[in-house]
């Protein structure tokens, strides 16, 4: 896998992935170019999150809705991305970024885990654009998400990059039917997804299924570990760490 995707395969193992960026209650919000700074002045990795605009950008941003992060209502795919940039997020002066100009941000300097918020029967126009701005991107990167279909998608349309399928937690969400539930957390769509590494929640560790593809060479990394005790209670199971809210 090394001769495959480079300095980004070992860069999955090493060092820690900053959960949303560098983020803090007193400090830069959480996906805001401020906390990917703040990251790659650290020596962290970092995780983000994508959405698709009204207009077909993509924008880095976790929650489909923008109420908790900007105090307004509506969801964020019912906003151009000019109307975006004027939204500033928590309280601060930070704006709403695009992936583009966060990549222009990070260059080389941090491992990005840019997850895809795709949403079921939705696969296509979010993978297509965030390929066209990461085709151009030099430094190291993933894709990352919780839908199999969009890793299907990357692995029949772009091979060559790398991929990590994110775990649904054992209990089911709402928008989920529970026999769907039960063969997610038994990481039953990893055929269909063909990712090259895992990235599973705390509750589904260590995951038996997970460690007969870990011992076949497909690395785990757990997320979201909020406290040192948290990853060490886990460690020996992973490869990797995506954290918040401690010095990792």
């Amino acid at each position: 896998m090394r001769d495959r995707f480079g300095d980004a395969w070992d860069l999955l193992f090493h060092p820690p992935v900053a959960h949303r960026g560098l983020w803090s209650p007193d400090g830069p919000p959480e996906n805001s170019l401020g906390a990917f700074h703040a990251a790659c002045a650290a020596g962290y990795g970092i995780e983000l999150d994508v959405h698709l605009s009204s207009d077909g950008e993509a924008v880095v941003f976790h929650d489909d809705t923008l109420k908790r992060m900007t105090g307004l209502e509506g969801r964020i795919r019912d906003r151009t991305v000019a109307e975006l940039a004027e939204i500033r997020l928590a309280g601060s002066d930070e704006k709403i970024p695009t992936l583009l100009e966060t990549l222009a941000l990070i260059g080389r300097r941090a491992m990005v885990h840019v997850e895809l918020k795709t949403a079921f029967g939705e696969v296509g126009p979010l993978e297509t654009r965030v390929h066209e701005i990461i085709a151009d991107h030099a430094g190291p990167l993933c894709v990352i998400g919780f839908n199999p279909y969009s890793h299907a998608w990357y692995a029949d349309h772009y091979p060559g990059v790398l991929r990590g399928l994110d775990s649904w937690s054992w209990e089911r969400p709402a928008s989920m039917a529970e026999s769907q539930r039960k063969a997610y957390a038994q990481l039953e769509q990893v055929e269909l997804a063909r990712p090259h590494f895992l990235a599973l929640g705390l509750d589904v560790l260590p995951h038996p299924r997970a460690q007969e593809l870990r011992a076949q060479g497909m690395p785990v990394v757990a997320w979201t570990v909020r406290k040192p005790e948290q990853w060490d209670a886990v460690k020996d199971h992973c490869d990797n760490l995506i954290f918040e809210g401690f010095a990792a």
